[in-house]
């Protein structure tokens, strides 16, 4: 089975891993890219994540003002002094606040929606007709997509990347994991706009 190149590359850029690992995935899956990174993901192979657990303590403020009417500042974290004064560290914090500034969204991961707005919602989808005659298992699993569905707009990590609508912003992240080594968050952020007030 011949597997494109370009192929290779993107889940080597994606996960972290190497080239001849990369290449064994995608044969695996047939040259299927999305099911060559389901299943690394579920053998617990990429770097990014194995990295995501890694406490962050450096970083940068970075901040972005759109036509003067849209302005944003962003605290993007990574692990180490030297990581955060890397040219593309700087450019990847400046695609965040770009994206911030674009999407407006109001958390920065799902885990950081309040439970009270969470369960409100749930609530809200758990009493509608369509699901009151399912039975509950059922019921919490289709919630739970929705869940998901509802808050994509309003959660960064789960945004479409602006600059590259291949992606999602969580994928951003992990390229950057990737790239850098080092695990990357984003911890806080504040977007305001002329004339709009919360």
């Amino acid at each position: 089975m011949s597997v494109s190149i370009d192929d290779i590359k993107k889940l080597k850029e994606l996960t972290g891993i190497g080239l001849t690992d990369a290449k064994k995935a995608l044969v695996e899956a047939e040259g299927d890219f999305d099911k060559a990174l389901e299943v690394l993901r579920k053998k617990g192979v990429t770097k990014a994540e194995k990295k995501g657990d890694r406490e962050t303590r450096s970083g940068i403020i970075e901040s972005y003002v759109h036509s003067d009417r849209i302005g944003v500042v962003v605290e993007v974290n990574c692990e180490t002094d030297f990581v955060a004064r890397l040219p593309e560290f700087k450019e990847f914090a400046h695609q965040m606040a770009m994206q911030i500034a674009a999407m407006s969204p109001k958390y920065s991961t799902m885990e950081d929606i309040p439970a009270d707005v969470m369960n409100a919602k749930k609530k809200e989808l758990l009493e509608s007709d369509s699901l009151k005659s399912k039975p509950a298992e059922m019921a919490e699993k289709i919630v739970e997509g929705q869940l998901k569905k509802h808050f994509a707009e309003q959660v960064l990590a789960e945004q479409v990347f602006v600059l590259d609508d291949s992606k999602t912003v969580e994928q951003r992240i992990k390229e950057q994991i990737a790239q850098n080594g080092e695990n990357v968050r984003i911890s806080q952020f504040r977007r305001i706009e002329l004339g709009v007030t919360e």
